[in-house]
Order: C-alpha cells, then sequence, then structure tokens
C-alpha cells in the first residue's frame, strides 16, 4: 500500500520512538510529584518547554501541553473568551476550519456567542477585507487556520494579525497542519494563541501545543487545575511530550530541503494528470504536500475507494469529518454545491512517497476519470 494520507496523520519518527520510550521507562514519574523521581520528569518536561519556545520563536512561559490539536484548540478559545476583558460575545472564524473549531464555535453559540463563518476567495485565501468589515464593536475573538487540511491554502496571518491589532481583537491560529511543514516563526508574534498537534510531523499522537502569549490574559475552562499552570488537568505525558519535542527539532531542520522536493512530487502529479475532468484547486499561496482535486461525475468516496483498491491509501478530506458523508467544508466555503464538493479528494505527501508512486497514482486518477467520462 502506498500512502498519501500524511495531512491525518505521519509514521512516529524512529529517534521519536527512542526517546518516547526512554522516557517512558525510566522518567515514568509524575512531573508535579516533590519527590526526586518527579523532580527529574519536571526537568524534562520544562526542557522541552524551553525548546518549544525557541522552535516557535515565542516566550516559553506561554507553551502548554495538551492532547493534541482538538483540544488546544478548544481550551485556547475557551479561555481567551472567559478572560477577554472586552465587552462583546461576537467571534469571525472561516467557513473550511478544523471540525474541532466549528464544534468549539456551536458549543459557545448556545451560550449566547454570536459567530460569523467567512467563506474563502476562489484562490483558497481569506478575503481580508470582508474580515475587517466583518469586525464590529463587541468583537471579541478571530479564528482562522494557518494552512488549510484540505488544499494547503497558505493563510495571511501577518496581515490578518495586525488588522485584529488595530481592532483590538484577539487573533488565534490553528496551526496544526503548517507546524513542521512550514516555517511558522516569523508569524507567531502577530498571534495571541496557536495550536500544534505531535503526530502530524512525525511526532507521537495524543500529545500537542497550545501556545498563549503570556500577555495575554486567560481563565482555565475547567477550575482548580494543578498540571500546566492550571491550563488543563490530567497528568502530563512526559515521555510523549519528549517524544514529540525530538520529531519537531528533526523536521524543523529539514523544512527547506522538505518543501523542495514536496514541489516537485507536486509538480510531476500536475504534469502526468492530464483528464480534463480533473479539477485542480490551486491556490494564491499553498504548502505544496496537500493536494485537492474532484474529478467531475465521480464522488470522492467511490474515487478514494478504487484507488485503495488498487492499493493507495488517499482521503476524501480531513479524517475528522470522514464517516459523516457531508461535503468538505473547504469545498462549502469555496462556493461549490454540495454534489460537487462530494467528488472531492485529497492526496497528501510525506517523507516516504517517490516519483515513481506519484506518477503511478497520478496515472490511476486519470484512467479512471476517463474511463468513467466514457459513460456520460
Amino acid at each position: 500500500m502506498k500512502y498519501f494520507d500524511y495531512a491525518a496523520t505521519t509514521p512516529l519518527d524512529n529517534d521519536a520512538a527512542n526517546v518516547y520510550v526512554d522516557v517512558a521507562c525510566k522518567y515514568f514519574a509524575n512531573s508535579n510529584s516533590l519527590h526526586d523521581m518527579g523532580d527529574k520528569a519536571g526537568k524534562i518536561l520544562e526542557n522541552c518547554r524551553e525548546e518549544w519556545g525557541r522552535l516557535l520563536n515565542a516566550d516559553k512561559n506561554g507553551v502548554y501541553f495538551t492532547s493534541g490539536g482538538t483540544e488546544s484548540n478548544f481550551l485556547i478559545i475557551q479561555n481567551l473568551v472567559l478572560a477577554t476583558k472586552k465587552q462583546g460575545k461576537h467571534i469571525i472564524t472561516s467557513v473550511a476550519e478544523h471540525a474541532s473549531i466549528h464544534s468549539t464555535m456551536q458549543l459557545l453559540a448556545v451560550n449566547d456567542y454570536e459567530i460569523t463563518y467567512i467563506p474563502l476567495l476562489d484562490n483558497g485565501i481569506i478575503d481580508t477585507q470582508l474580515l475587517e468589515q466583518s469586525i464590529r464593536p463587541d468583537t471579541i475573538l478571530v479564528s482562522i487556520q494557518h494552512v488549510n487540511s484540505e488544499i494547503g491554502a497558505i493563510q495571511p496571518i501577518k496581515e490578518i494579525g495586525t488588522i485584529c491589532r488595530k481592532y483590538n481583537v484577539l487573533f488565534h491560529s490553528d496551526m496544526v497542519q503548517s507546524f513542521g511543514k512550514i516555517d511558522v516563526s516569523e508569524v507567531t508574534k502577530f498571534v495571541d494563541g496557536l495550536s500544534i498537534s505531535g503526530h502530524k510531523f512525525y511526532g507521537p499522537k495524543g500529545v500537542g501545543i497550545a501556545y498563549i502569549n503570556p500577555q495575554t490574559a486567560w481563565i482555565p475552562f475547567l477550575p482548580n487545575g494543578s498540571h500546566e499552570k492550571g491550563f488543563r488537568s490530567g497528568t502530563v505525558n512526559t515521555a510523549g511530550i519528549a517524544s514529540m519535542t525530538v520529531a519537531a527539532q528533526k523536521t524543523c531542520l529539514k523544512i527547506a530541503d522538505n518543501l523542495q522536493e514536496l514541489s516537485q512530487l507536486r509538480a510531476l502529479f500536475k504534469e502526468t494528470v492530464k483528464a480534463e475532468s480533473i479539477k485542480l484547486f490551486e491556490c494564491i499561496e499553498h504548502y505544496p504536500g496537500i493536494i485537492g482535486l474532484r474529478v467531475k461525475g465521480l464522488e470522492g468516496q467511490w474515487l478514494m475507494l478504487e484507488c485503495n483498491r488498487r492499493g493507495f491509501a488517499i482521503s476524501t478530506g480531513s479524517a475528522c469529518q470522514v464517516g459523516k458523508h457531508t461535503p468538505s467544508k473547504t469545498m462549502k466555503a469555496l462556493g461549490l454545491a454540495d454534489g460537487e464538493a462530494k467528488e472531492f479528494i485529497r492526496i497528501s505527501l510525506g517523507k516516504d512517497n517517490s516519483k515513481e508512486d506519484i506518477m503511478d497514482l497520478a496515472k490511476l486518477i486519470n484512467e479512471l476519470a476517463k474511463e468513467y467520462a466514457k459513460y456520460r
């Protein structure tokens, strides 16, 4: 089976796996415990926190360890809206956000918050003019993802952050699909909070980062927590955090090389796909490792299953939405009708993909598209 679903999850890096086992076996004590073993675990935790401050080009005191991107998104948004000193209950986000953002917004809406959902332009980017026009005196928070998980569009975080500061609005960005894939160190100072998930860059599952600028006030969603300065409750996963940190160090060193290799694979795929019914989604600025497309007339789930039968693992979009039989949020954000949106498939690339594999996949999709065209 050839794996082309790296945006959903990645294999655990060997060095990161070895660190996990070592820390889990030797430094397993609760990092909050006062005995010497707890102290050793606590020092590992703080060393990782300091390293994450360096990797993010941010204050380590704003780094909180979580169970992953979904929890980070939820807790950052909830903790920020509870603490905001600005009067109001209006929040702005995009139609194309991850399911965890939409779920959090739905919960806030039940509690009388008003949510404005902004669509995407044809080039996959947020309309920053529309965003600015949507800000009201009672707007307290904007949440816009950095890299879209389905078409790879890179949002203008600097511009959005500048707009938010102009109107004294807090800004959170889901960076689950961007950290370790593109350099985020230049944009972190433009956000008040950001989210990261370890298994997206060859780290372990079940561990992530929530960063909140220490100058930004927050109130814990769950009170009286003793871990992570009260940001979240639950014993800290020291082994997972150490493993994730090693994976982050390794992947950040290779960002430039990886982008070059992925760009070459993407270009090769585009050159090989020739069927007129195949529509690739191009963005004004994109992460090359995510290729979104649709084959006119072919439902994405059928195409995904047929590729699977032929030995290729692709997806129909975010894994958190699989099984719900609903159109892709990104496709809806681009203005596609439900039928067209359900034709969407995603190909996401990673370290084990070869030129031969990407050409074989492109040829297969070409073949299936042309075969279907005969019967239309």
